[in-house]
């Protein structure tokens, strides 16, 4: 188990990291081939907005997490793992999983639905045309940005359906530049692929629930768009 370790010393290196970092935090997107969407537990549990329910979690928490109901270790396993008695660890996944079950995205919507999100979003990202994407935008849905301190991106979440519209209406993504949007799967969900004048320049994975966008997850950090052009494979 000595890979645990080094594994939660990474975890507790980067919450480290993640108090001093600039603007909203996100995890790294990955490209994904369109059978892990097909798999609907398989693309919940790697979509962003579930890895960012997990990034709420304690360090110790979100292990304990991840062994038990990802690799389906024992409590006494996990327990070994952690340094910690099977009694606190069944406590801590107890916590762990009410913590999740809260804060868990309900109701991904049909290959349909992420379709006509997709192409919303292409329309206004390419010619700012944005009545279409209000239609299928929640009163409630959240945008967030992430450029690491190196990319221009949002200091904070934007909140509402006019809110968000605006923010494409002014200029999200550069307007005197060159666009190319492609539609792609990110984390096995819906999402596009920016690149401005021929080099990537970010990718935004769109979470949809009930038929409409409630979750736009802007990825503009270059050390986290490293691989995506490379699919990642993903198993269960």
């Amino acid at each position: 188990m000595r890979w645990y370790g080094l594994a939660l010393d990474r975890l507790r290196a980067l919450g480290r990291r993640k108090e001093s970092y600039v603007g909203p935090w996100l995890p790294e997107p990955l490209l994904t081939a369109p059978d892990v969407a097909e798999d609907v537990e398989l693309a919940d549990s790697v979509s962003m907005a579930m890895l960012l329910v997990l990034e709420t979690l304690q360090p110790i928490e979100r292990a304990v997490f991840v062994l038990r109901e990802v690799f389906d270790l024992d409590y006494d396993e996990i327990a070994e793992a952690v340094d910690k008695s099977p009694a606190a660890v069944r406590q801590i996944a107890y916590r762990a999983r009410a913590h999740v079950a809260a804060r868990r995205p309900r109701g991904t919507g049909s290959p349909a639905e992420h379709r006509a999100a997709l192409q919303a979003f292409q329309r206004a990202v390419e010619t700012g045309e944005l009545q279409s994407l209000l239609d299928i935008l929640a009163p409630d849905v959240v945008a967030l940005s992430d450029g690491g301190g190196v990319k221009h991106a949002l200091l904070r979440p934007i909140v509402g359906a006019d809110n968000v519209a605006r923010l494409l209406a002014v200029g999200w993504w550069k307007r005197d530049a060159e666009r190319s949007v492609e539609l792609v799967q990110i984390n096995g969900g819906p999402g596009l692929l920016v690149r401005v004048n021929g080099e990537i320049d970010g990718v935004v994975a769109v979470r949809v629930e009930n038929g409409y966008v409630t979750g736009a997850y802007h990825v503009r950090n270059p050390e986290k768009l490293s691989r995506i052009e490379q699919q990642t494979a993903m198993s269960r």
